[in-house]
């Protein structure tokens, strides 16, 4: 087992040290393809100090951070300029945590940092299914010609996870072709997650990687991002869809990303990150 150092500043309950923890948390500070607004780089500045507004009880799955061993491993250093050699050490430091039998929570950062964390987890775990939370279908082959894009990414794990691995839900965004291309190779719910638990029986019994972007959420409630989509889901629904994970039996891993805090001054869009945080650590650490 590989010792890693031990975070200065941990996410409120996560202050356990690695060889002790079940359950890993850390930050990829990484933007680079964003094509809109930049900024979630920053995210985890804010969403450490901001984790102590809140209690590490969660009421809505009646159970305690304090309760399981979490290890808060801090954010990631990497190369600028390199998005190659970026997803190389994600991958790099993704594996580490895999062989060490470590599930983890991984908070961005665009959402393309998911890619190598995904693939890390899919190189133990074959039979691997992936739940995409998200308001875009990030199916484009390429953006702008560049194939490592955070608009590309969900097409990007198809490469390896292939047809029938792929759940998509709350989608209101994307290219028509993209929208088209789902139709053979992904399960996509459009506009709301009410399908979720439905499908959740179906993968009860499988490996289960979850990935969250909080652009799912109306900007009415989650403004803090840099691409904001109008017609998003209530932060009820998106609970709801957390709870409704609780019956999958096998999830190995999760992330949450694009929360761009300096969109959002009153900082309530970095406490939705925090509870959805929280929520996620309380499901995968189960």
């Amino acid at each position: 087992m590989q010792t890693k150092p031990q975070n200065i500043s941990t996410f409120i309950g996560c202050d356990n040290h690695y060889e002790e923890s079940d359950l890993v948390l850390f930050g990829i500070p990484f933007d680079g393809t964003t094509s809109f607004r930049p900024g979630t780089r920053f995210a985890m500045q804010a969403i450490r100090p901001d984790s102590y507004g809140l209690e590490s009880y969660s009421p809505y799955l009646d159970r305690d951070l304090e309760d399981l061993a979490v290890f808060d491993g801090g954010d990631l250093e990497l190369p600028l300029g390199n998005t190659q050699k970026t997803m190389d050490e994600i991958l790099e430091y993704t594996r580490s945590l895999v062989a060490d039998d470590k599930k983890f929570v991984m908070v961005g950062g665009e959402h393309l940092v998911s890619f190598p964390t995904i693939q890390a987890v899919f190189e133990k775990y074959p039979d691997l299914h992936v739940i995409h939370i998200d308001a875009h279908t990030d199916l484009r082959e390429d953006y702008m010609g560049e194939k490592l894009s955070h608009a590309s990414i969900i097409r990007r794990c198809h490469e390896f996870l292939g047809d029938g691995r792929i759940f998509q839900f709350g989608i209101r965004s994307g290219l028509k072709e993209e929208f088209e291309w789902s139709k053979e190779h992904t399960y996509m719910e459009r506009f709301s997650i009410d399908t979720l638990a439905e499908v959740v029986n179906d993968l009860e019994n499988v490996p289960v990687y979850v990935t969250i972007d909080l652009d799912v959420l109306d900007p009415g409630t989650f403004p803090g991002t840099g691409t904001p989509e109008p017609g998003g889901i209530t932060y009820k629904e998106l609970l709801n869809g957390i709870k409704a994970l609780q019956k999958l039996n096998n999830i190995v891993a999760a992330d949450v990303v694009e929360l761009s805090p300096q969109y959002d001054p009153s900082g309530a869009s970095t406490a939705v990150a925090c509870k959805t945080i929280r929520e996620m650590l309380l499901t995968v650490g189960k």
